[in-house]
């Protein structure tokens, strides 16, 4: 699922980011499915995973998460986001003593996902690759606003609403992780990582309060 691929950003607010996706083909592993789901969704509880959804449903973020396990049907798309390498070697150690029959898939930055699936003792099938944003670049948000709206793969944060409430965080209307958890509600497959969307509103409010230097003081050369 490429759409998890185009996550952007400095690498330093990118080494905790990892999505997952548990996938069912039809007619070949989607027998029994909510109850194969259920179990994958308790491998990632027990991993530390803080955000996960059904994107037939909803995240765990707006909805309780035994609702969402309720309401798992052969249809269902269960996703989630990691916040450490850590976490996602247990979810794979766990998955592989379960052995549920899914297809799984992990994205993140590749040294880090392949040194997970080394220390997990898997090897990935087959591997994808971003390659990165073509076309009128001109044309789109600020990379500081694509940071945010880039870890909704299917983009229903809008830009708009990613700049005022970097704002709203710089003038104190709103804490970082109550803003964040804001934004996160709005992505229902719950690949949102809220915890690092915290991390960069708050940077970002901090850069937005810091003075501007005066034009023509800066360094150069003739």
């Amino acid at each position: 699922m490429t759409h998890s691929l185009h996550r952007i950003g400095d690498r330093r607010f990118m080494d905790e980011d990892f999505v997952w996706l548990a996938y069912q083909a039809k007619g070949i592993n989607d027998d029994d499915f909510p109850r194969k789901a259920r179990e994958v969704l308790e491998a990632a509880e027990e991993a530390g995973c803080t955000n996960w959804g059904d994107v037939k449903a909803g995240c765990v973020l707006d909805l309780d998460p035994a609702q969402i396990k309720a309401g798992l049907g052969q249809t269902s798309r269960i996703r989630g986001v990691f916040t450490s390498r850590q976490q996602v070697v247990s979810f794979l150690r766990l998955l592989r003593e379960k052995d549920v029959g899914l297809s799984l898939v992990v994205s993140g930055l590749l040294d880090e996902v392949l040194a997970a699936c080394d220390e997990a003792g898997v090897k990935p099938h087959t591997i994808n690759f971003s390659l990165g944003v073509w076309g009128r670049k001109e044309l789109l948000p600020s990379p500081q606003v694509l940071a945010i709206t880039t870890m909704c793969g299917h983009h229903m944060i809008a830009s708009r609403l990613v700049e005022k409430t970097i704002e709203d965080v710089r003038r104190g209307k709103v804490k970082p992780a109550a803003a964040a958890r804001r934004l996160a509600r709005m992505c229902p497959c719950g690949i949102f990582n809220h915890e690092r969307a915290a991390r960069l509103l708050e940077a970002f409010a901090a850069e937005a309060e810091a003075p501007q230097p005066a034009a023509g003081t800066g360094a150069g050369a003739d």
